[in-house]
């Protein structure tokens, strides 16, 4: 019975680390433009919310890129303007924490992965009130 408890709790950390290191597989090494912003499907209608997701996607979101790199480097630039952070994947590869360069967690943002695959990265982003799926493109 024990044999099958151990072999249970490495198989599922091996489950584990294949997804989260398929999520940074397909992250890394690609720069990621945001070519829309939208209200997450999930939320209640809110007229406010829809307003600043077309916004935020004519305005702040539309020169915006995203790049992971080794180390866990992070990469976000907006209007040509670049900042960089690092990067930690959570939850099996489904959260991405991004933190400041020095990894302090004071300023932390939690990205949850909506879709990736080789060429498009949907993520869910919190921004005053109201959550936001950006959708990007690998460029």
């Amino acid at each position: 019975m024990i044999k099958y408890l151990v072999y249970t709790c490495c198989l599922a950390a091996a489950l584990t680390a294949c997804s989260s290191g398929k999520t940074d597989k397909l992250l890394k090494h690609k720069k990621w433009k945001v070519y829309d912003v939208a209200v997450p499907p999930s939320d209640p209608y809110n007229n406010d919310q829809i307003t600043q997701s077309k916004d935020l996607k004519n305005g702040y979101y539309s020169d915006a890129y995203y790049q992971f790199l080794d180390n866990g480097l992070f990469i976000a630039t907006i209007a040509g303007v670049p900042d960089s952070g690092r990067y930690e994947l959570l939850s099996n590869g489904k959260i991405i924490s991004i933190t400041s360069s020095n990894g302090s967690r004071n300023a932390e943002h939690l990205v949850e992965v909506q879709k990736l695959d080789e060429n498009n990265f949907d993520m869910k982003v919190a921004s005053g009130d109201y959550h936001f799926i950006l959708r990007t493109r690998k460029q």
